[in-house]
């Protein structure tokens, strides 16, 4: 029970980081709604590689389903 607070906490925490990031970033290029575009792709592909490393299925070569990058 506790890992999975202190994995829920990470990924609270990662989400905050991009966002913030995204709006810093998007400042800089002068269109904060384009950072926050960017911050919810980038959170979005790190969801996906986050839960795909949790569930062993990281890595770019399954030969089992065929499937190679």
């Amino acid at each position: 029970m506790a890992a999975t607070k202190k994995q829920r906490w990470s990924w609270l925490g990662g989400t905050v980081v991009l966002v913030v990031l995204g709006v810093v970033i998007g400042l800089i290029l002068q269109n904060v709604w384009l950072g926050l575009l960017l911050a919810a792709v980038v959170s979005l592909v790190w969801l996906i590689a986050v839960e795909s490393r949790k569930g062993g299925n990281a890595g770019v070569n399954d030969e089992s389903n065929g499937i190679e990058l």
